[in-house]
């Protein structure tokens, strides 16, 4: 594979990644055996295989999804340690450089 090292080192510059001398030959090694396996496929005559995108059929296994009623705000409320103005009120997590918070 003509200039693959220097290809590697650009991939690895646009994934700002950084490789050693060996870590970069072995890189190099492991791209062209990955290529040369993807060029031995391209040569498998696919004519008359049908095209699957999956292995297996696909069947929705999740349920129907379907609109159902809530639990009532208030009941929701009872539950919480503090609620203000109809909503469960929390901690401030985020200072914003304000005395308080």
């Amino acid at each position: 594979m003509v200039n693959s090292e220097e290809k590697i080192k650009k991939i690895a510059e646009l994934s700002k990644l950084s490789f050693s001398p060996d870590e970069l030959k072995s890189f190099t090694s492991q791209l062209e055996k990955i290529i040369n396996m993807v060029e031995e496929l391209e040569e498998v005559d696919t004519t008359g295989v049908p095209f699957t995108a999956n292995i297996i059929e696909g069947i929705n296994v999740l349920r129907e999804d379907v609109s159902e009623k809530g639990t009532p705000r208030e009941e929701l409320l009872r539950n919480a340690p503090d609620a203000e103005n109809g909503y469960i009120k929390v901690p401030t997590m985020i200072d914003n450089g304000e005395a308080g918070a």
